[in-house]
């Protein structure tokens, strides 16, 4: 493995884990072998994060979008988080990892938003990295949800707009309780963000790869990793005034 710096790693690691239909065509084999490839890389990308350090990963698993492929795929594709869910949260207690979902779960047929409920329970007391999964989630909906929450709480007077900043607006996002990304992942080699995390991604790195997700190794998980550890991050400062301030914290 590609050797890391430990005190350059991101705090909040993001993937669009992309290509598994593509993976599996290749082959000439079934779209849901591609995701179940996939999930197999979940697992290595999920142990790999918590054993480097990484405080919170947050995975794109199924979009607002992908309720528009066929049925049959869609009912496979929730089949398997089921399956996923159940099988891993013991590995998860096992490694203080614990679960958060962002997305419109209401859209989520009954048996997996139990399936989800009892998993992040379960993990609810876990203090290592916090693993969010993103389901039926989509970009603008997300945004659209919090204008609503915010603009109900303005007519009910638990504030006025003249108050509204950033970060409140921050908070009513379903990624309220978390970081922004420091790191966003993209395989298969479409070079989009495709309605992911809008908002967060501001000032996020982005890292773009021709891997298909069922492909996607340690070494290419390392490959990323050193990528980002080479950026300078100057949210909108000069790399004079970042230097500058990376002395002032150190002194």
């Amino acid at each position: 493995m590609i050797p890391l710096d430990p005190n350059k790693l991101p705090v909040h690691l993001a993937v669009i884990m992309d290509g598994n239909g593509r993976w599996a065509q290749q082959r000439m084999l079934k779209r849901i072998v591609g995701h179940q490839r996939g999930a197999e890389t979940v697992k290595m990308v999920v142990e790999q994060a918590s054993l480097l350090g990484i405080k919170y990963l947050t995975l794109f698993a199924f979009s607002s979008e992908n309720w528009s492929r066929p049925a049959f795929e869609v009912r496979a594709l929730m089949a398997l988080l089921k399956k996923y869910m159940r099988q891993e949260t013991v590995r998860m207690m096992r490694k203080n990892i614990r679960y958060n979902v962002i997305g419109n779960r209401s859209e989520l047929p009954e048996d997996v938003n139990e399936t989800l409920d009892t998993a992040i329970q379960k993990t609810s007391k876990n203090t290592g990295m916090v693993l969010t999964l993103a389901i039926s989630y989509g970009g603008r909906q997300e945004l659209c949800r919090a204008a609503a929450k915010l603009a109900q709480d303005a007519v009910d007077g638990r504030l006025s707009p003249g108050e509204i900043t950033t970060d409140i607006f921050g908070g009513y996002l379903d990624t309220g309780n978390l970081p922004d990304p420091d790191f966003l992942i993209r395989t298969s080699g479409e070079m989009r963000i495709s309605n992911f995390l809008l908002w967060q991604l501001a000032y996020t790195e982005l890292y773009f790869t021709e891997t298909n997700w069922p492909d996607f190794t340690i070494n290419e998980l390392h490959k990323a990793l050193v990528d980002f550890q080479s950026r300078e991050r100057r949210f909108g400062m000069t790399g004079d005034q970042v230097t500058e301030r990376g002395h002032q914290s150190n002194a």
